[in-house]
């Protein structure tokens, strides 16, 4: 594994730190930069929620997701308890709280500073008024925003402005997760430093273009959410077009941040729109029902939140991007709740071979196939035709070049939250998204979501542990394509 460079001396105060996110994610995250030797000793932590909590009772809620037991990490654990600290603070700025987190904080203004908000959007705004009437954001300060910004693109707009106007641009990080794999960075450098991909990366050598995020978990925790956003809010907007802006973006002059990020709203701008004529042909909303995941039953989602919901769980989209490159290529999302396996994966479906030169009697002929997968396995494979050795005449199989993250490197390396959070000490934007890339994203999920309104779609039913409803098969079998699974096959 590539040498982990320590960061510069910082102090982060994690609005929201009682919640799943900051106590499951960011908290180990953290923990486990300063156990490898990343994050500096003068380095501070600040947990910051509302709720009235003791020092010790938040460390003790915290190590539940450590599980430090009694060796050697335990003791690693405690001595990283002492920059830990909790302040009880409101989102609006008033009371002693805000005090103590002002003193907690280290005065040097020369210091890096980050706020790191793991709340509801709603609360931005007003948490950066606060920070800004505290005198809090020093000119090293820089927020970091979660996923989604907004529920729509006059929310997203609005809650960019009312953050623009405490921090410039260049200190806003607008974090997804998904960009901070291990598979995605590599994403790029696949296709901009091999030669062998670029001249057919384009409608010429390319076929179509898959994108699923599949989970099998229901809505659990996160039901009440969940309920009022749905998989095309929750995933489809921020996630899956992200990806989608990867695979199918210009090369940029170079790797530096406004270069990618400019190319990608690009590719967003290009989208074409689905609206009430297309939604029908091109859109599928899906709910589950009961069914069993992984040898377990399972009720339908209604059950789980407790009432009748129009809310959809699946989502298949079939998209296109009207630019040179991309003409007459299709792009199929979906990601869908209590799918048969919890897998994130990028096909690139290149275009068959012009001629059959052995046959068909000595096997299918398969396209090739360009496979990313995310998670759980990261890893990367290059499906190819070759032949079947032994005697006996030609025999075609198709098979994988496989490269298997966990059999290459020597050592695990840092989750996507670890890899993002020493990037906003850093100041790397790369692998952030702009503001107006998230408003692009959301004018053309907004389309969609405009189109469903109308009530001319319906939502279909599929049984928990399956990929989907059969209508999701469909938007491929009408072009004679299927869904694939290559890490399965």
């Amino acid at each position: 594994m590539a040498e982990l460079v320590p960061v510069e001396p910082f102090d982060i105060v994690i609005f929201g730190a009682t919640g799943d996110l900051a106590l499951r994610k960011l908290v180990p995250a953290l923990f486990h930069r300063w156990d490898d030797g990343q994050i500096p000793e003068s380095s501070r932590i600040i947990a910051a929620s509302r709720d009235d909590l003791d020092q010790d009772t938040f460390r003790t809620m915290a190590a539940r997701h450590i599980h430090p037991g009694n060796g050697e990490r335990a003791a690693r654990w405690s001595e990283f308890t002492k920059r830990l600290t909790y302040v009880s603070v409101d989102s609006e700025g008033e009371g002693e709280g805000w005090k103590l987190l002002s003193e907690a904080l280290d005065s040097n203004p020369e210091k890096v500073r980050l706020f790191y908000l793991a709340l509801p959007s709603r609360l931005y705004g007003p948490i950066c008024t606060a920070l800004a009437r505290h005198g809090l954001n020093t000119a090293h300060a820089r927020v970091v925003l979660e996923k989604p910004i907004g529920s729509d693109f006059q929310s997203a707009r609005r809650v960019n402005e009312q953050v623009g106007e405490v921090f410039p641009e260049n200190a806003i990080f607008r974090i997804d997760h998904y960009l901070g794999k291990e598979t995605v960075q590599n994403l790029l450098i696949l296709r901009f430093a091999n030669y062998l991909f670029e001249p057919m990366w384009n409608a010429n050598g390319i076929d179509h273009v898959q994108i699923t995020a599949a989970e099998s978990l229901g809505a659990g925790e996160r039901a009440a959410y969940y309920d009022r956003s749905g998989a095309l809010r929750d995933m489809v907007q921020n996630h899956l077009l992200q990806l989608a802006c990867l695979v199918a973006m210009e090369p940029p002059a170079s790797l530096e941040s406004d270069a990618v990020r400019t190319e990608k709203l690009k590719v967003l701008r290009a989208l074409r729109p689905v609206g009430p004529e297309a939604v029908a042909n091109d859109v599928v909303r899906a709910q589950y029902q009961a069914g069993a995941v992984e040898g377990e039953t399972v009720p339908g989602y209604a059950n789980e939140v407790g009432h009748p919901s129009n809310t959809e769980t699946f989502v298949g989209i079939r998209a296109h991007i009207d630019n040179w490159r991309w003409a007459g290529v299709p792009f199929y999302l979906r990601t869908g709740k209590r799918m048969s396996a919890r897998r994130s994966e990028i096909i690139v479906q290149f275009k068959p071979v012009p001629h059959d030169v052995v046959g068909a009697v000595q096997g299918t002929l398969h396209p090739n196939r360009l496979v990313i997968r995310l998670q759980p396995d990261e890893g990367v494979k290059l499906m190819l035709m070759t032949k079947d050795p032994g005697p006996g005449g030609l025999r075609l199989r198709y098979v994988p070049l496989n490269l298997a993250y966990a059999e290459h490197f020597e050592k695990d390396y840092p989750d996507a939250y670890e890899r993002l959070l020493m990037d906003v000490v850093r100041g790397n934007l790369s692998l952030f998204m702009r503001g107006d890339e998230v408003e692009a994203a959301w004018r053309w999920v907004d389309g969609i979501i405009e189109s469903w309104d109308l009530g001319q779609t319906k939502l279909y039913g599929y049984p928990a542990g399956t990929d989907g409803p059969a209508q999701s098969a469909l938007l491929l079998a009408r072009e004679d394509r299927e869904w694939f699974d290559a890490f399965n096959s």
